[in-house]
Formats: structure tokens, C-alpha cells, sequence
């Protein structure tokens, strides 16, 4: 009977600890790709194309 009643709290118990350790995993990865991705050409490449067009057109 003890046995019976431990096994039902523990079930729901273990539930909850998967379910916190895995919120625990992602929310504590630093990687998150939405900030690395390329948002287009840098400064310094403008800064080459400005001066190439400048040129051809005098």
C-alpha cells in the first residue's frame, strides 16, 4: 500500500524534474543563432563599392 502511494507521487514528481531540467538546459545555452546571422554587407564593404562607383562615373 506504502509502495503503491509513493509510486503514484513519485511519478508526477519525475514529470516535473524533466521538465525543469530541460527548461534548465535551454535557457542556460548562451548559442542563439538569431543574433549571428549575416544582416548584409559591413561598412568596409560599402566604403570599397562607394569609392569603385565615384571613380567610373567622372
Amino acid at each position: 500500500m506504502l509502495l503503491a502511494s509513493l509510486n503514484l507521487l513519485c511519478q508526477p514528481l519525475a514529470f516535473v524534474a524533466t521538465r525543469w531540467n530541460r527548461l534548465v538546459r535551454i535557457a542556460g545555452n548562451p548559442y542563439r543563432p538569431e543574433l549571428h546571422y549575416m544582416r548584409g554587407p559591413g561598412p568596409k564593404w560599402h566604403a570599397k563599392h562607394r569609392a569603385g562607383r565615384h571613380d567610373r562615373a567622372l
